[in-house]
């Protein structure tokens, strides 16, 4: 085991000590993995113990002594991993993914992903977008969650949907069922959001103004009611990592399901397996203007479900 360190940069100056430290290992180690050694005192900064939250500055020296050899992640074509093509085109494709599939491979995934399974029917994948471990891919659903991916099979739609994602121009809606009888008809959850400092593996909201926080929107309407449960319509505005998960636990609401966000204090025993969130429609512009819409009916699990609840 041996010990390297580094002095940190001027231009490093005020960034997090876990952003920075997950640049300078090239991604091959997660940012979990990383805000794990810092907690752990094996990254240290002018040799002492910091939180992963840590402002760097200027001049400052990190030191790190790590075992783990890392993982990289690849691409490894398996045609195992199960979808169902809703359209294809020439430019793109509309999958509906079913729960329990990550889409694509990344540092701590062990199981085979949708991509890999979509490149030994599309190899011209291979080449599309600016990521080799994603190739084609605008967004992401979890992998507890069900529904509809667009991915792009030219350049030319990748580029044209990654401007519509950065513009909030492309639809996205969910059905989420909550635990709890929700208050209002509707309402816009505006709660910004940032890995959680006590759960790594949570997104928790923060107040607004927190610097270490990202804007994040989420739009609902009540669509049925249960005894104890709320079905909602979520309209995503913004895109952030649990996003929906994380906002509606904060209000309150967690969905069903979902053991991450639910607090311990909620006695709710039954659960369909999974989350309860389905990505049901999708809406974006194609390369010749038109305006494209998708939608994908609840899968069995989540309706056999609602009808026990009914």
């Amino acid at each position: 085991m041996t010990t390297n360190s580094l002095i940190v940069p001027s231009e490093a100056r005020g960034q997090r000590l876990d952003k920075f430290m997950r640049g300078i290992m090239n991604e091959d180690w997660s940012r979990n993995f990383i805000q794990k050694a810092i907690e752990s005192g094996a990254i240290k900064v002018n040799d002492k113990k910091v939180p992963a939250h840590f402002f760097l500055k200027s001049g400052e020296i990190i030191t790190w002594t790590i075992s783990k050899t890392p993982i990289k992640p690849h691409l490894k074509p398996n045609k195992s991993v199960p979808y169902k093509i809703i359209c294809q085109t020439s430019d793109y494709i509309v999958v509906d993914k079913p729960a329990g599939i990550v889409v694509h491979p990344a540092p701590g995934v062990t199981e085979p992903t949708l991509i890999e399974s979509l490149i030994t029917q599309f190899p011209e994948l291979k080449t599309i977008g600016e990521n080799s471990l994603r190739p084609g891919i605008v967004h992401r659903l979890d992998k507890e969650v069900s529904g509809l991916l667009v991915v792009a099979l030219t350049n030319d739609m990748f580029e044209h949907l990654k401007q519509q994602f950065a513009k909030r121009s492309v639809k996205k809606e969910y059905l989420g069922l909550v635990i709890g009888r929700v208050s209002q008809p509707s309402g816009t959850i505006k709660f910004p959001l940032a890995r959680s400092k006590r759960n790594h593996g949570k997104i928790a909201a923060r107040k607004f103004g927190d610097q270490e926080a990202r804007e994040a929107i989420t739009h609902y309407v009540v669509e049925k009611e249960y005894q104890q449960c709320t079905l909602l319509k979520i309209n995503l505005e913004t895109g952030r990592t649990h996003q929906i998960r994380a906002h509606l636990a904060a209000l309150g609401y967690p969905l069903v399901g979902d053991k991450l966000y639910r607090p311990a204090k909620i006695n709710f025993k039954n659960n369909p397996g999974r989350i309860f969130l389905h990505s049901y429609q999708l809406s974006f512009i194609d390369l010749e203007g038109t305006k494209k819409t998708f939608t994908s009916p609840l899968p069995a699990e989540l309706n056999n479900f609602l009808s026990l609840l009914s």
